[in-house]
């Protein structure tokens, strides 16, 4: 420490003293309080004139290192980035300020991506608290530590996290070097090897998504075009008991307006159901960045409870309604954002899995496309010579709850029934012989109009769900 440091110190511990000696001074009766305020004004010009130049000064003559210390920093985060084992430093907090090209591979995420966010949020929810327990302890000096991790993409797989302190230079705060190696603190154990044949349980939840799928494009195609909010009303209800227990619906016009709001039938959860009904969609942090960025979000037992507003009460929608998984997902790819469709389990059920999220994206392409249908033009409907189209009416599912009346189908419309012409009833005075026609083929006798028309069964909106 230089001569200048050294003053600097001196002077600076002074300050503290003469500070801690006026603030005894408040007991003194009022008449000679203004003495000691002059004073403590004097201290605190000293300091703006005095003292707070001399800091800058010694702070930018120690802020530029030198060419040998440049040289060292690059070497040492040269080899922070080309360590074979996956390595993260972290803060207190478990916020992840450096990860390695190991790190990215194991966590499958951009160090770029995971930079500024808690590294405990990869993790299992089971987890999440001990890690963050242990990393802060690290932090406070209290030792080494070492624990049983799982990352959420691999639960099967156990990760032995150790973490250390470590002091970077020029930074008052310690922070946490995290190392993962293969195993548990218990003993290394090698991960079972991968089936190679999907158990029934993957099977059945496969072709669940593929009938869901399936079901969202049939309905999709079914709606008339150029309706916007038929369109996200449909998704929704095929949505609804079938892939999620909540279904909140936000139309893009300019700015968000909500438009569906699907819930569970059960009485009690009708006022919430009002409650999220009548919400402004840009109270909700989840929607509003899903409709200005696109980005889509998919979480497991969410740590921001605030994230889907609040109820007229002051409550978070997501506390009152106990989510346990959601995924916020914007319609627009490819294009700009149309909608934003919310989703919610809730309870025990199932939370949202990447194959799940997966489906949900192709789905939401497809809304996105219904969406952008134009309307038809009705001005050449006089020049077409083609029958006109009958709407198709989904069934609906058996479920343990009451589903929704179901709309009756369309009658066919008298324009439709055009009746066989045998001939010009307004005969020609023409000499000349008639042009043959086609024969034209016999309808049974027992068919009749109703039988031409569509099948009318096909996928329904989903049972058990409540509309607001």
């Amino acid at each position: 420490m230089t001569q200048t440091e050294d003053d600097f110190g001196e002077e600076l511990a002074d300050f503290v003293r003469r500070v801690g000696e006026l603030r005894t001074a408040r007991a003194r009766p009022v008449g000679e309080q203004l003495t000691v305020l002059d004073a403590a004004l004097f201290e605190l010009q000293h300091v703006a004139e005095q003292l707070w130049p001399r800091y800058e000064q010694i702070l930018a003559a120690a802020g530029a290192p030198s060419p040998v210390e440049r040289q060292e920093r690059q070497l040492l985060k040269a080899l922070f980035q080309r360590l074979p084992l996956p390595v993260a430093l972290v803060d207190r907090e478990t916020v992840v300020r450096r990860l390695n090209f190991a790190a990215t591979g194991l966590t499958g995420v951009r160090a770029g991506y995971a930079t500024g966010r808690p590294l405990a949020a990869l993790l299992t929810p089971g987890d999440r608290a001990a890690f963050r327990s242990q990393a802060a302890a690290v932090a406070r000096g209290e030792g080494d530590r070492g624990l049983t991790v799982h990352l959420q993409q691999r639960p099967e797989e156990p990760l032995l996290a150790t973490l250390t302190a470590l002091r970077p230079p020029d930074e008052p705060q310690p922070a946490v070097l995290v190392v993962f190696q293969a195993g548990s603190a218990r003993g290394s154990a090698a991960a079972p090897p991968p089936p190679e044949v999907p158990d029934l349980g993957e099977t059945t939840r496969h072709a669940e998504l593929m009938d869901m799928v399936d079901l969202m494009a049939s309905t999709l195609l079914q709606l008339p075009p150029g309706e916007r909010e038929s369109v996200l009303d449909g998704a929704a209800r095929v949505l609804c008991g079938r892939f999620a227990d909540w279904i909140v619906a936000d139309l893009v016009d300019g700015a968000l307006r909500r438009t569906v709001a699907l819930g569970p039938s059960d009485p009690a959860a009708a006022p919430l159901l009002h409650a999220v009904a009548g919400q402004d969609p840009a109270s909700c942090p989840l929607v509003l960045e899903a409709a200005r960025a696109g980005n889509g979000a998919l979480q497991v037992q969410p740590e921001d409870i605030e994230g889907f507003g609040h109820d007229p009460s002051g409550t978070p929608v997501l506390a009152r309604a106990e989510v346990s998984s959601l995924m916020c997902v914007p319609l627009g790819a490819p294009g700009p954002v149309t909608g934003v469709l919310t989703l919610f389990r809730t309870g025990s059920a199932r939370p949202f899995s990447m194959a799940e999220g997966r489906a949900m994206d192709v789905m939401s392409r497809h809304i996105a496309l219904a969406m952008r249908r134009p309307a038809p033009d009705h001005s050449l409907d006089e020049a077409t010579d083609s029958a006109p189209c009958t709407a198709v009416d989904p069934p609906a599912e058996s479920c343990a709850a009451a589903s929704p009346a179901a709309a009756p189908p369309p009658s066919a419309s008298p324009s439709s029934a055009r009746p066989a012409s045998s001939g010009n009833p307004h005969p020609s005075s023409d000499p000349r012989p008639p042009r043959p026609r086609p024969a034209q083929p016999r309808r049974p006798a027992s068919t009749d109009d109703g039988d031409l028309r569509a099948d009318p069964a096909g996928p329904g909106p989903a049972d058990g769900c409540s509309s607001a």
